[in-house]
């Protein structure tokens, strides 16, 4: 499949030049100014982007930080197009992410070689990045897995419950509830964090977690302890391993499922929007869960009931712009069959 490359300059001459270069090996788009770079971004994402420095309006140099504070662009590799040949704004231009400099007049031959440089580079880190993220999902596969074979009550309650985030997530954005968050998130990764929120079961009892019936209250009260022990936990996994945005979602999700709208949920007592984002979706996704699943101690709700239960806990017990967006987006729910 051909590459596709930006070439962002706002000299006619220029963008001619490099799309006759290029124009054998490469899909090339020419863009004459940075403003149009970005509007064409939100149809086509680029393997490589040559970028002018030396433009009006928005030059090189404040375009490029568009694009590294945006977890939409920020991987694109970046070569700067310049007739600047100091010393510092070849620094100053490495210091914001470019992956190199082309200084102009170029030749061809130093195009070419530079772009199959840097497009080979970017190929092995994309690889390489695909592999840990898939040595990742396994180990987190794994570990909620063990976590849930301990459980006898709740099987399949994981692999549910990660169905319905992604659901209630791009649902939320959909209907622009919270949008501004999400957009700044991976959703694939905030989705696969979400299956560690029952992490701290680990550490029940079996007495207590397999107990075919009501716990006692001094037994809730151990029960409850598994929220702040999986955030215990994820603690030990973000000093030990530095994976700081993967594993602090998961924290979330696992410390924070449990609190409640009204402040008197567990284990921190917040209330509102001191509860994150991924507690506050949580906490009816895994309601929901639990109402419409049979339990040793009690049959299986229906969709409709557990969806009335729902709504008439909306602003106690959850977030009622969260828990909108969950009924109109109901059936969707509904459907999931694991």
């Amino acid at each position: 499949m051909q590459k596709t490359v930006f070439v962002v300059d706002d000299k006619s001459t220029n963008l001619s030049m490099a799309e006759k270069a290029m124009e054998n090996q490469y899909r090339v788009i020419t863009l004459s100014s940075a403003e149009k770079m970005f509007k064409m971004l939100e149809k086509v994402t680029p393997d490589l982007i040559l970028l002018d420095i030396d433009m009006p309006e928005m030059n090189g140099f404040e375009a490029m930080k568009q694009l590294k504070i945006s977890k939409s662009y920020s991987n694109i590799p970046v070569i700067f197009l310049t007739g600047l040949t100091e010393a510092k704004d070849e620094a100053h231009g490495i210091e914001l992410g470019a992956v190199d400099f082309i200084t102009k007049p170029f030749s061809e031959p130093v195009l070419l070689n530079r772009i199959k440089y840097h497009m080979q580079i970017d190929e092995l880190i994309r690889e390489r990045t695909k592999q840990l993220e898939r040595l990742k999902n396994s180990i987190v596969y794994t570990l909620a897995d063990v976590v849930e074979s301990r459980d006898a009550n709740t099987g399949g309650h994981v692999a549910r419950t990660t169905v319905y985030v992604k659901i209630l997530t791009e649902a939320l954005l959909k209907h622009n509830i919270y949008s501004d968050i999400i957009q700044e998130w991976n959703i694939e990764s905030v989705v696969s964090s979400a299956r560690l929120h029952d992490l701290g079961k680990i550490a029940i009892p079996d007495n207590i977690l397999n107990k075919p019936g009501p716990l006692t209250h001094d037994e809730f009260e151990i029960m409850k302890t598994h929220s702040q022990e999986g955030e215990r936990l994820i603690d030990q996994m973000i000093e030990r391993s530095g994976d700081a945005e993967f594993l602090n979602n998961a924290k979330l999700f696992a410390g924070h499922h449990h609190e409640r709208w009204d402040g008197k949920g567990y284990p921190h007592g917040l209330a509102n929007t001191q509860i994150s984002l991924q507690g506050r979706i949580m906490a009816i996704i895994d309601v929901y869960d639990a109402l419409t699943t049979e339990r040793p101690y009690k049959k299986a709700f229906p969709h409709e009931e557990a969806l009335k239960i729902i709504m008439d806990l909306s602003e106690v017990q959850f977030d009622p712009a969260i828990a909108d967006v969950f009924f109109q987006e109901n059936e969707q729910f509904k459907a999931v069959k694991l």
